[in-house]
């Protein structure tokens, strides 16, 4: 959001930043919740429905009369036509120079606290993956030997390395969130391997089926690791319901597992 900030303030385009300053009971998100608002287009959302269009319309106000600021406070009740049932105050701003400073100091700390996720192998799953990953509050970065896969990742904010995957995952920070795609399942047992034996991740997932899954945990007890460490290994990826094989439901189903690792 701070990008489209700084090019409407270089542009000299009037944009105000609409907060959610404070929430109170159920609303659809939670305060600090912050949108820009622009005289023809927004960036960003406060969740939607008749309050934020009420806010985005105040801001636009604010921008037209070249106020400084106001504030709106809302119930989420039938009267709104949203049954949530909570209490939101906006603040709206008319944004400048300082407002831009204090966005990007923000968006660095949240990226800096962000999870950060390892995708090993660049093939159809991997890119499927890193693309789904990439608007979702992780530090996500894809590992690959082969550079002309690696070129073919897409995503913003998706940090792209050309390198070996089993030294990626040896030299793993604690905590982090490891999907393990390969081409080769030899790979995928070395990086596995490595990780198990650490044991410090928060999740790690394994493309594969139950029978893959079967005989890369025997080749593990052979290897003496750990079974509370081999209970963590979630292989297949993505669940057991959805049989749909084709990478981006695959790559939907594991980006809902990340989240609700990292949210437990």
């Amino acid at each position: 959001m701070s990008e489209v900030l700084a090019t409407a303030l270089a542009l000299g385009e009037p944009a105000a930043l609409l907060s959610l300053s404070e929430a109170l009971g159920s609303t659809p998100r939670e305060a600090g919740t912050a949108m820009l608002v622009m005289p023809d287009r927004v960036a960003g959302t406060i969740g939607g429905g008749t309050y934020e269009w009420a806010g985005i319309a105040r801001a636009r106000e604010l921008l037209a009369a070249h106020a400084v600021e106001a504030s709106l406070r809302m119930p989420l009740g039938p009267e709104t036509g949203q049954c949530c049932g909570g209490h939101v105050t906006l603040a709206i701003r008319r944004a400048d120079a300082e407002t831009l400073a204090a966005l990007q100091a923000r968006e660095a700390e949240g990226a800096a606290q962000a999870p950060l996720v390892t995708i090993y192998g660049a093939g159809h799953v991997g890119r499927a993956l890193a693309l789904a990953l990439d608007p979702l509050p992780f530090r996500t970065r894809i590992v690959d030997e082969r550079p002309e896969e690696i070129a073919r990742v897409s995503g913003t904010r998706v940090a792209r390395v050309v390198g070996s995957a089993s030294a990626t995952a040896e030299s793993a920070p604690p905590g982090a969130a490891h999907v393990v795609v390969t081409h080769s399942h030899t790979l995928d047992s070395l990086i596995c391997a490595s990780l198990l034996e650490a044991n410090t991740f928060a999740y790690l997932g394994l493309i594969g089926s139950a029978t893959k899954r079967a005989t890369f945990l025997s080749a593990f007890r052979a290897m003496g690791l750990d079974e509370a460490a081999l209970a963590r290994l979630v292989c297949p990826i993505g669940g057991r319901q959805v049989r749909d094989k084709r990478p981006a439901v695959i790559a939907a189903l594991v980006a809902a597992e990340l989240i609700a690792a990292f949210a437990a």
